[in-house]
This record gives C-alpha cells, structure tokens and sequence, in this order.
C-alpha cells in the first residue's frame, strides 16, 4: 500500500478574520493513492505556439507552474501535454532546455510534438535521439583503436598493411 501525501496548505479559518495565533490555522492534506504519481500538482502553459508542416511538428515554448516542488519530471509533463494535444504516442514529445526560475516555482522550456516516429527519426538531432532511447551507438572500433591501426600501418610496408589492419579485404 503506497500512500503520498501531495499538497500541505496552512489555510486561514474562517471563524476569525484575523489569525492572531497558529491554533486559528487549519492544516489540509491532499492525499494521493496512486504510487506512479508525480508527488505534487504542476500546471503546463504553452506559448509561442506554430506548426511547422515542413519538418512534420508543432513546436512551442512550455511554461511550467510547480510550486512546492523542485521540478517537474519530464516524463511527467510528455504524457500531460499528450492528453492536452491529443498526441497518440507521447514517444513523439520532445522536451528540452529547460530552466528553473530564481526562487523556484516555475520553469521554462522548449517542447516539439512530431507527427510520427519517421519524422522525428528523420529531423532531431542525434544527441536527442540519444536522450529519448531511440539511437542505436555506432558499431566497430573507438578513436583510440582506429589510431592505432593506422600508426601501426606506417610501420609495415605492402601486402603487410592488409595484415596489420585484420585482413579486412
């Protein structure tokens, strides 16, 4: 049984008007079931809104609003902004740059939403890819080794070359 406590307010009594002592204060808990849930409530605003037909995507620039919180997962706001812009595969949301405002509170960034996975394949960059788990890594030998084989080509001359290499011919 999971149990997270998501909000604590300390909110004025309505008996008094003027709260002159702590006791006129009375402490509200929002509760929260659910163990996958973020651990408070964040507001998603988008601005700067444009569709980009050409690259297949909409981009915007996304305002978040967490207040007791440090920050936001992206995850978390992938699968908002999917609801809010009916996206079919929130695999399709990218998220990027962003920055927590000085005291806290709100942050704010840049977010694509790509038509498929062909596109988004096609036009982001590969360090993104990266980031999303959708690029594979580049398969043979690392910088140092190819240095290597080719320093110790140098050394040898003819048909010894193709030896030195791994006889990859």
């Amino acid at each position: 049984f999971w149990l997270k406590v998501s909000l604590i307010e300390y909110v004025a009594s309505p008996q008094t008007s003027a709260p002159t002592a702590p006791s006129h204060f009375n402490r509200q808990l929002s509760v929260s079931n659910n163990p996958f849930s973020a651990m408070g409530d964040f507001t998603i605003r988008t601005r700067k809104f444009k569709q980009n037909p050409l690259l297949g995507r909409k981009q915007f620039v996304c305002d978040v609003v967490h207040p007791n919180l440090a920050n936001v997962a992206k995850k978390d706001l992938a699968t908002k902004l999917a609801s809010m812009y009916k996206v079919h595969d929130p695999q399709c949301i990218q998220l990027f740059g962003f920055k927590t405002q000085f005291g806290g509170g709100r942050s704010t960034g840049f977010g694509l939403i790509y038509d498929n996975l062909e596109k988004m394949k096609k036009f982001e960059p590969h360090y993104r890819l990266k980031r999303a788990g959708m690029a594979t890594d580049k398969a043979g030998p690392g910088r140092r080794a190819k240095k290597d084989i080719k320093n110790r080509r140098k050394k040898v001359r003819g048909k010894e070359k193709a030896k030195v290499a791994g006889s990859k011919k």
